[in-house]
């Protein structure tokens, strides 16, 4: 099949290379012309080292190579989604599957990014959310991966299912788009501050207590906007938040470090060099968390950290100090 990955980063790289060895036709797009160029002279991606990439990929950075694609994924990050997806109305053919494998939620609208490109799109294309616990690094590497494929149609999941699945990356189905995106953007956030914990020398008690407290709070926002709770005990949640706050490949948690260490923001995010998703998932998971009427003390306490420049000492001390209650005093359903 023809294929466009849109977002030459470590990740649409990865699964570009993943497409082309399951025989398909990949053209990989860049952005920045100087990126491809960089690519194409030296068979690497800076951003991910030690993976070569073969001759037969192929490098632009003209969109209008969507043409004739049986199949888009769309890798650029969050705050590009909308402006990418617009130019694409005008060049996809109907019917083309558009994957989505940005992790987020769009500022302003708090749309998750399926909606956006259906929005854009304007029904002209099926959108499916590819997700899961999967570094680039390693699935660049041909290290065994799994991750999950939601569409609203089961049977456009399995398509892509068939077309990414191999015997090193294998993909489950799911008709849960909501609680997949929901996992997706907010296991960043719950990252950042499990680095956090990291950076200010706390042990692992702490960031199991973190971790799973997390998950209740990304559970109780998902299943109040219409998402399954089983997909939280799923790869698209516990999965994809165990390898996030755990893992030095994670970018949201070497930033938490470096926030727990003492650093400012801004400074932070510029010392690790790539996008931060979870930064601007914490204003965004706020936003959603005030619409629906759910409580998110973890995703709260985030925010204010992030952009009320709040000391992470008093937040932690705070969290600590809430009202007693029961674990099983969740509202998930």
């Amino acid at each position: 099949m023809k294929i466009t990955v849109v977002g030459s980063g470590a990740w649409g790289t990865a699964l570009a290379l993943l497409l082309l060895e399951n025989g398909n036709d990949v053209t990989l797009w860049s952005y920045h012309q100087e990126e491809s160029n960089r690519m194409r002279d030296t068979h690497e991606n800076p951003m991910l080292k030690g993976v070569p990439l073969p001759e037969e990929l192929k490098l632009t950075t003209d969109l209008s190579s969507v043409k004739g694609c049986g199949l888009v994924v769309l890798a650029t990050p969050s705050f590009a989604v909308r402006a990418t997806a617009a130019q694409l109305r005008e060049l996809v053919d109907p019917g083309t599957i558009v994957v989505s494998v940005s992790k987020g939620i769009e500022k302003d609208t708090s749309l998750r990014l399926s909606q956006v490109i259906e929005e854009e799109l304007q029904g002209k294309c099926p959108v499916v959310v590819l997700s899961g616990p999967s570094h680039a690094e390693e699935v660049g590497r041909r290290i065994p991966t799994g991750v999950v494929a939601a569409a609203d149609e089961l049977s456009i999941a399995q398509k892509v299912q068939d077309l990414f699945m191999n015997p090193r990356f294998r993909v489950y189905t799911s008709d849960d788009k909501v609680g997949t995106e929901i996992c997706a953007a907010l296991k960043n956030v719950i990252a950042l501050c499990a680095g956090c914990c990291d950076g200010m020398g706390y042990g692992d008690n702490t960031k199991a207590l973190l971790m799973t407290r997390g998950l209740a709070e990304m559970a109780r926002l998902g299943v109040a906007l219409g998402g399954r709770k089983e997909t939280f005990t799923g790869l698209a949640g516990v999965g994809d938040l165990i390898v996030t706050c755990t893992s030095m490949h994670s970018r949201n948690r070497r930033c938490g470090i470096l926030l727990g260490q003492g650093k400012e923001i801004h400074e932070a995010m510029q010392e690790v060099g790539a996008v931060v998703e979870g930064y601007y998932a914490a204003a965004n998971a706020q936003a959603l968390a005030e619409k629906a009427g759910v409580e998110m003390p973890i995703a709260q306490a985030a925010y204010e950290v992030l952009y009320q420049g709040r000391d992470v000492h008093a937040v932690i001390t705070d969290l600590m100090g809430r009202a007693k209650r029961s674990e099983l005093d969740e509202s998930w359903s």
